[in-house]
């Protein structure tokens, strides 16, 4: 039988410690702030009061919000953004506060900001050391939770690699029982029995969606036991996007495909839209302009080509380009892709194509909230039309707003795509970033597209 010892995380765990350790970090801000301001640690009266009041709202704001929980699972950036929104929060209740109350007199602002400031980075600080000692321990086989695996081979092996693959995550196997499709009275009993012989701290319930009646049997057949059971289920064959689980009208939910861009993600996402957008639209002025008038000269027709385009949710908008073509007839309902040595282009048109200076205009597209600078890129809706039925979840590329560059065109694919692999390439590599995306992956692809994006071999 294996037995487990008690690690430091089941003795002390996150829900604890964290939040003691938040309010001290928040009264030693207090006190440095306060020494800086006005030259002692002696934190009267008022002063005293508010850091008593800001400390309580980090552990409620914290405790509200799930900041205590699931650390062993939860990523160390998702922990850190998630503090920076409760200090956020507790700045502007704070503030607020001092407004109703007419009690602006009575505080330092540069009090309440350095405190805030100070206690934040510590409590940031303390949650980076945490995070890195326990990895460090679960990967020398401490703190870790033994688990139990059921279910089809090819699932328990699929688990089982899972684990080795994340052991920070600190989880090791205590036994597995193989299930066949059909799950006999005797495969319930034996199960029981096992389980209560490893020692096991979970169960993990790993089977295909095909035997999901299989799932009530064992989590029955497991009812006298105290460990914590988990169902895995698996999606054989579907290309998920942003799944997760959650509750929708009292219901509990597995999202099998939905937006990433909701809440403080979509405001955060706008803002950098909005920030970075408008001080590039700024910049390139001069260049838009130099453009604009060599278009003008080297051939007729406008300056701008503008084309219907499938924007977020499938919505149709107009994106503007610089125009790189003569002005040409297409048949009706058809849209045919730019090759290399197209004869269609303009000198002028050739050079913005390879540098990608053609796709400027669409910074405007941007500003009015139907672009964003980092997402797939938009096809013309002929292309979606044809590719739809081709290539698997491509659809499910306009989950988000399509971009200016993307993380498929950091990746090489760019310009033409002249066979159904390439577009599946593209259409991975888009859903992988609507899968993963974070503001640090939105800047790591708009600093890879200077040093390598603009100017591509497939770029014509």
């Amino acid at each position: 039988m294996l037995r487990h010892s008690s690690g430091l995380t089941e003795r002390y765990p996150a829900q604890l410690v964290v939040p003691v350790f938040d309010m001290l970090a928040l009264l030693a801000g207090a006190l440095l702030a306060h020494e800086w301001r006005f030259g002692h640690f002696d934190l009267r009266d008022h002063y005293g009061l508010a850091t008593a009041i800001m400390a309580l709202l980090v552990v409620l704001i914290n405790s509200t919000l799930g900041g205590y929980e699931r650390w062993r699972i939860t990523r160390l950036p998702a922990l850190l953004a998630r503090q920076l929104v409760v200090w956020v929060l507790v700045a502007l209740v704070a503030a607020s506060i001092i407004f109703v109350t007419h009690s602006a007199e009575h505080y330092s602002r540069q009090w309440v900001g350095l405190a805030l400031l100070v206690s934040f980075l510590s409590a940031a600080a303390g949650r980076v050391a945490i995070q890195l000692l326990l990895r460090q321990a679960r990967r020398m086989g401490r703190s870790l939770r033994s688990v139990f695996l059921v279910g089809p081979v090819r699932n328990i092996l699929q688990a089982g690699h899972g684990m080795r693959s994340a052991p920070e995550e600190g989880y090791c196997i205590a036994g597995i029982q193989r299930l066949k499709e059909k799950v006999s009275e005797e495969d319930l009993i034996n199960l029981a029995r096992r389980v209560a012989a490893s020692g096991a701290q979970e169960v993990w319930i790993c089977v295909p969606l095909e035997m999901g009646p299989a799932v009530r049997s064992i989590f029955q057949a497991l009812r006298n036991h105290m460990v914590e059971v988990r169902f895995i289920p698996e999606f054989r064959d579907m290309q998920l996007l942003n799944h997760r689980t959650s509750e929708v009208a009292g219901q509990f939910a597995f999202d099998l495909s939905v937006t990433p861009m909701k809440g403080v993600a979509h405001l955060l996402k706008r803002l950098e839209d909005m920030v970075l957008g408008g001080l590039i639209s700024v910049l390139v002025l001069p260049v838009c302009l130099v453009i604009a008038v060599c278009i003008k000269l080297s051939s007729s027709g406008p300056v701008l080509f503008k084309q219907y385009r499938t924007g977020v949710n499938g919505k149709v908008f107009k994106v503007y380009k610089f125009r790189s073509m003569v002005v040409h007839q297409e048949p009706s309902g058809e849209v045919t892709q730019a090759c290399r040595h197209d004869s269609r282009l303009t000198p002028v048109g050739a050079f913005l194509r390879r540098t990608s200076l053609d796709e400027l205009p669409q910074f405007y597209n941007v500003l009015q909230g139907r672009m964003s600078i980092v997402g797939p890129r938009p096809h013309a809706l002929a292309h979606n039309e044809h590719y739809k039925e081709l290539v698997e979840s491509y659809m499910r590329r306009h989950k988000v707003k399509p971009g200016i560059t993307g993380w498929a065109q950091v990746h090489g694919y760019r310009g033409e795509t002249d066979t159904i692999e390439k577009m599946e390439g593209r259409v991975e590599h888009d859903l992988w970033y609507i899968d993963n995306w974070s503001l640090w992956l939105d800047l790591r692809i708009i600093f890879w597209t200077i040093f390598k994006g603009f100017i591509n071999k497939n770029a014509y």
